[in-house]
This record gives C-alpha cells, structure tokens and sequence, in this order.
C-alpha cells in the first residue's frame, strides 16, 4: 500500500513538473573567427544578424585574441541577441582550428564560416543557403575569381593567393576557382564525413575541407570581391604559405606524410645545410674532424629546435622557462633518432647497399623517430590544450564554463 502510494505521488511529481523544450535545430550555424579583431566585429555581427532575419541561426565567434576587447563586443552582441555565441581560446592559435573548434559546437543543419575584419560581405551566407537548397552542392564557395572585377587582393597579396591557388589546383585537381577562400558554406553531413580526417593546421580550412575524401564534394561556386578591412590586420605571411605547403603534401599522399611532419622534414632539411657548413667551416679553419663534427650537429640541432618551435609547432610553442626545457628534451629525442639513423645505415651498408643510399635511408630512419619523440617528450599537444585553459562560451552573455 505504502509503495503505490509513493509510486502514485513520484507520478504526480513527474506530472506536475513542467516539460522544457529543446531550442529549435538552427538552419545554419555561422562561425566567425577573431584575432584582434574589435573594431570590425561588432559592425559584422549586426549587418549578418539583419540579413538573417527570418532564418533559423546561431552565430559562433572563436576569439583567439590576446586581450578582452573582441571577446567584449560580442557579448555586448550576446546579450541582445540570443542568437551569438562566444568561443574564447587561451594559448590556441590559427584559423582552421579555430573553425573546427566552432564548428564541433554548432547545431545548424548547415555549417558556414566567414571572417570577421569586415572584408566578407555578410548577405553572402543567405545567398550561400539559397544557391545549395537550389543546386543539392554538400559545398557552395564564394570565390574572388569567377569573374573580372578582381579579387579586392593589391601587391603581395593578389599575386600571393593566386600562386596558391595555381598550387592547389595542380597537387589536387580541386576544380574550385578559388581552394583558399574563407567564405564558404557545407552541409553538415558533408562536415561529419570529412571530420576525421581534418588537419586544423594554418589559416586556409577550404583545401582540408574539400580535400579530405576520396569522394570530391559536390561544388557550386558564386562571385564575391573583398570588401576593405574594418579592422585586423591580414594573417597572410610565410608562415601561412608554409602550412599551405605543408597541407597540400598531406592532401596529396592521402594522409601517408601529415602536414606536420611534412614541415618537420623540411626543417630537417635546413637543418642539413646548417650542419653541412659549419663541417665546411671547420674544414677550412684545419679544425680536427670530430671537433668540427660535433660542432656541427650542435649547431644543427639547435638550429633545428628554434625552428620548429616558431614553425612546425607554433601552435604549441615553447617560452620563457619551457623553452629551456623543451631544449634539452628535444637534444634528448635527437639523441635516439641519431642512434638509430647510425645503425639502419651501418646495418643496410654491411648488407651491400651503396653507402649514399645506406646513409639517406638512415637518415629518414632518424627523421621519423626525431618526429615521434618530440612529439611526446618537447611538444606535447595534449597536454598544451590543456594548459592552453577551458574553452569558455557565452550564451546570451553568459559566461558558461
């Protein structure tokens, strides 16, 4: 009796407790990602907010700023407009990562990505939206070069993309008028398909996108010309080119040579004209030969470090005290991989190959352990996002940790 009694008041209860329902899936999720970016943003987020009127959307800004002034206009934005999110990265860095990062929070049924200095013009996103319900395309692009009214590039930067442009279509066979693009809109099955396989590396996340499947996405393609910049500054520099590079080579070996290691072989490679001149230099000044060899590997060593610290893992880069440790792991890790570069070659030279051939194949040998070893013991991703602080998102300007 007691129990039917507890059971019918647990009813009641159930009963009398109100249901909350779910917030509506939005039609597209927009992700904007910041650096720096606060006199720009505020004017982005209105004009899209407006053009957006009507539709179902959420819009996701991934601030990678160093100090609060983004993060605080837009949630100023926030907080009239339920509609804004914030995404705050402390210690990330680079534009795809950022978007990948907004994009595993986003709900839409489709997925978008636009920048926030003012030179994407916002009505693009619904003209996006209605060009793919038209077409079915899993991938609608809006291109600077479908037309010639010109790209809205000057100098370095015209000639710049372009080249990349003439790149990706060549290692590729992208059939897309503009590969680095960073206006464009994707279903989200196309996004789920291709999620596993994302690099995140640099600032052009069209080409990993689009590039990441045996299968191509189904295209469509619209004009656009950039707007002048509200404000930021432009990200394209040698370090964008070289993770261009860099992806490319990942794309095109199907994932065999990551984007990461492709760049720490080629820092490997600088790291050989390093050592192979101050042998010389030894040489030249009557130096004895162990002198001039132990020389040289320190110098190439080092040389080797500073520049994957500020190139190949810049997203994860070492400062200040952990420089100085990362150094001396890093002498450590080498240390094995030359261990082992000595005996592959020995060992395939005892066997009859050529000495050159024995001595390359245990120099890459040593490259991949090099790779592998710093990766745990210099750099080490996990535990860099994990000291790079929690996520921090805003809804509705409130801070949700």
């Amino acid at each position: 009796m007691l129990s039917r009694s507890l059971s019918g008041a647990l009813v009641a209860s159930r009963r009398d407790v109100p249901m909350v329902t779910p917030p509506p899936v939005p039609k597209v999720s927009v992700v904007i990602c910041t650096l720096d970016e606060h006199e720009a943003i505020g004017g982005v987020l209105d004009d899209l907010i407006a053009d957006l009127a009507g539709v179902r959307h959420e819009i996701i800004v991934v601030d990678d700023s160093l100090d609060d002034a983004t993060a605080q206009v837009v949630l100023g934005r926030a907080r009239r407009h339920p509609a804004v999110r914030l995404i705050r990265r402390n210690g990330a860095g680079g534009l795809a990562s950022a978007a990948i990062a907004g994009w595993d929070a986003a709900r839409g049924e489709t997925l978008a990505i636009m920048d926030g200095d003012g030179q994407h013009d916002p009505r693009l996103i619904r003209r996006m939206l209605e060009r793919m319900a038209q077409v079915r395309a899993d991938v609608v692009v809006a291109s600077r070069y479908l037309d010639d009214n010109g790209s809205g590039l000057t100098g370095l930067r015209h000639w710049g993309s372009r080249a990349g442009v003439m790149a990706s279509s060549l290692l590729l066979g992208l059939r897309l008028a503009d590969p680095l693009s960073g206006c464009f809109a994707m279903t989200r099955a196309w996004y789920e398909a291709v999620r596993p396989r994302l690099s995140g590396l640099g600032f052009k996340i069209l080409i990993d996108v689009v590039a990441s499947t045996r299968r191509r996405p189904r295209l469509e393609q619209m004009p656009t010309a950039l707007r002048p910049r509200v404000g930021g500054v432009s990200k394209l520099d040698l370090r964008v080119v070289f993770d261009l590079l860099a992806l490319l080579v990942e794309k095109r070996t199907g994932g065999a040579l990551s984007a990461r290691m492709t760049q720490f072989l080629f820092v490997g490679l600088t790291g050989l004209l390093v050592h192979l001149t101050v042998l010389s230099t030894g040489r030249v000044l009557g130096a004895p030969f162990w002198l001039g060899q132990s020389s040289a590997i320190f110098m190439a060593m080092n040389w080797n470090f500073m520049l994957n610290n500020g190139l190949t893992f810049r997203d994860h880069r070492l400062r200040g005290r952990a420089l100085w440790q990362g150094l001396l792991s890093f002498y450590v890790a080498c240390l094995g991989g030359a261990a082992i570069s000595e005996a592959v070659g020995a060992a395939l030279h005892a066997l009859g190959v050529p000495w050159f051939a024995a001595g390359v194949a245990g120099a890459v040998a040593g490259a991949f352990w090099n790779y592998r070893a710093v990766q745990r013991l210099t750099w080490r991703p996990a535990k860099a996002a994990r000291q790079a602080g929690m996520v921090l998102a805003a809804w509705t300007g409130r801070i949700i940790r």
